[in-house]
């Protein structure tokens, strides 16, 4: 009898707790619980497989900086946005962070156009002036010799995880579970070219770069390079410990809890010959004391090369890496204090 009776309230305090009365008695649905597993995984291949079979397309005539081509792809990622009711920052005046052609103008390069870094933006419930950067770049090299280089790896890959990690986080904040932090969206563009549109980012930023918690960059996350021929089931991570040791230790621990991947840190060595870290758009931030990580496949025989197309892409490896990327950003943005910069560096 006992038990019969302490189910029986047990059963009424859930359903007292997961109801509310308003003033006039209309009974109202309180939040779900949090499940961030649900959160990672609507990150989906299929998904991902859709988006970069249009991002890296002959349509998109590959991506040039300030092409026409380029701002074709860009025109998808924002009605993509809309479409998910993800809103551009505060602050700005509409999707676009504008970067002119003389900004990029370097040496013996050759003449770009007007470009522009395209963002969105999910604002933190508890600290939203703080901001954790979510980095990728959306150009590649545009067509050589009347060959379009599609740029499906570089950096097709790491554009169309932003939809989707996007995309998660406004699931998330949609029932009621937004990110502590803001969440900033970055496609940047002119990265091919000397990494033009994180530096002028960094340099014109929308938000104050003494309150930009940390920067996750994705470059080239769908394919294996010849150092793993026998899996994709790794990434390599790069500049986690250069700052900040509590952003090492989130990637070690959200990859552990939720996703499984070998985290392969040869490229982290100071003294790599390829100087990997310094070659995508995480840089511009660790340079400027932001705590930064950068996720990378390494290089194929289709890398810069023509070849580089969506056939090629392993897209349960991509879904992974996006996935830990999320998972990361997610850590970040949520942990009760934020990361602390205790290393300098070098």
């Amino acid at each position: 009898m006992k038990n019969i009776i302490s189910i029986g309230l047990l059963s009424m305090l859930i359903i007292s707790c997961s109801t509310s009365k308003t003033a006039t008695g209309t009974a109202t649905a309180t939040k779900k619980p949090l499940d961030v597993p649900s959160y990672i995984n609507s990150i989906t291949s299929a998904e991902l497989k859709t988006h970069l079979t249009i991002v890296a397309s002959d349509e998109m005539q590959g991506r040039n900086t300030g092409s026409a081509g380029q701002k074709l792809a860009g025109n998808y990622l924002i009605d993509q946005y809309k479409k998910d009711g993800i809103p551009f920052p505060k602050g700005a005046d509409s999707y676009y962070q504008k970067v002119p052609s003389e900004y990029m103008k370097k040496g013996f390069s050759p003449k770009l156009g007007d470009s522009e870094n395209i963002w969105a933006f999910i604002e933190g419930s508890e600290h939203p002036e703080e901001i954790v950067v979510v980095s990728a770049h959306y150009d590649h090299v545009g067509m050589k010799n009347g060959e379009i280089y599609n740029g499906a790896d570089d950096d097709g890959s790491g554009t169309v995880g932003l939809l989707e990690i996007a995309q998660a986080f406004h699931k998330a904040k949609s029932e009621g579970h937004g990110p502590k932090r803001s969440v900033l969206i970055l496609h940047v563009t002119g990265e091919e070219h000397g990494l033009h549109g994180s530096r002028f980012y960094s340099e014109n930023p929308l938000f104050p770069l003494k309150n930009t918690v940390a920067d996750v960059n994705i470059d080239m996350i769908g394919r294996r390079d010849e150092l793993h021929k026998d899996s994709n089931n790794y990434v390599y991570v790069i500049g986690s410990d250069y700052l900040s040791t509590d952003l090492y230790n989130i990637c070690e621990e959200v990859n552990k809890k939720y996703i499984g991947l070998t985290l392969d840190y040869k490229y982290n060595d100071r003294a790599d010959k390829n100087r990997f870290y310094y070659r995508s758009d995480h840089y511009n931030f660790a340079k400027n004391g932001i705590p930064s990580v950068f996720y990378f496949n390494g290089t194929h025989a289709d890398y810069h090369k023509p070849t580089d197309e969506v056939d090629k892409i392993e897209f349960d490896a991509l879904e992974k890496r996006t996935r830990l990327a999320f998972a990361t950003a997610w850590e970040i943005a949520n942990r009760e204090k934020r990361l602390v910069v205790d290393k300098d560096g070098k």
